[in-house]
């Protein structure tokens, strides 16, 4: 780890970049399909194009826009459109995965004006690193958890090591397994924090990772970072995760996974 090369952040091409969270006049780019450049590959109204503004140097930066509803977001998806997105996803990733030419290869989504984005419109980011490997940051304890449901071999925790925040959700499973199950459970994840969460929060982070043959999804509820985290690295875990996890069961005691 302590051998890794620094991300270079190239400014002169980040201070381009638009801003629909904070500026709300501005018109949004991923909405003028017709002047969207660099489609690598589409399934109706799901888009994967390079990006337009390559911010990290010697990266391949690319991205997946999920939608052409600008106000969706994946928390409110229907079904079919979740599924059909997760498969699209997690496909591009998998092929740049293989590519010989990057390190590692990153998918990530952001939403809400504290999750680090910067465009409301839903999309998601696969980042190429020539000469980066995140897995080196990873350790298994990173995915420990309370257990809160595991169907059709995918486990949904919530972390009793958490890397950042005092509350992180895990979904994971072995491989390319059963993707509905691992797209319900991110699914559920995500509303609960933006709809039931024991504080109001509106913003949230997707981490997905590969590691040690499992496919991971770890969903993070944003706000203004602890300085403890900033200024020491200090992680904290949240005193409440058992009612957290008795709050979840309630949340989909006799609902339908699947209709959410």
């Amino acid at each position: 780890m302590a051998n890794q090369p620094h991300i270079v952040f190239q400014s002169s091409i980040g201070k381009q970049k638009p801003q629909t969270y904070t500026k709300k006049e501005i018109t949004c780019p991923f909405c003028d399909r017709e002047q969207l450049e660099n489609i690598i590959s589409e399934d109706g109204n799901i888009l994967f194009l390079m990006n337009k503004y390559p911010v990290l140097k010697d990266t391949l930066q690319t991205l997946i826009i999920e939608t052409d509803e600008c106000d969706s977001d994946l928390s409110k998806y229907p079904k079919e459109h979740l599924y059909r997105f997760f498969k699209f996803a997690l496909k591009h990733w998998f092929e740049l995965m293989k590519r010989p030419e990057y390190k590692s290869v990153i998918l990530f989504r952001n939403f809400g004006p504290l999750s680090g984005g910067t465009i409301a419109h839903p999309h998601s980011q696969i980042i190429g690193f020539e000469n980066y490997d995140y897995v080196e940051n990873i350790l298994p304890s990173d995915f420990e958890g309370l257990l809160i449901e595991k169907k059709n071999g995918v486990e949904f925790t919530i972390s009793t090591k958490p890397k950042v925040g005092f509350t992180e959700f895990n979904v994971m499973m072995e491989g390319l397994g059963d993707i509905h199950q691992f797209a319900d459970y991110t699914q559920l994840a995500s509303h609960y924090i933006l709809n039931h969460f024991p504080y109001k929060c509106s913003s949230y982070n997707i981490f997905f990772y590969y590691f040690e043959g499992n496919v991971i999804a770890k969903i993070v509820p944003r706000f203004v970072t602890t300085p403890l985290f900033i200024g020491y690295n200090i992680q904290q875990v949240s005193n409440n995760l058992e009612e957290i996890v008795s709050s979840i069961h309630r949340y989909f005691e006799g609902r339908d996974i699947h209709g959410i």
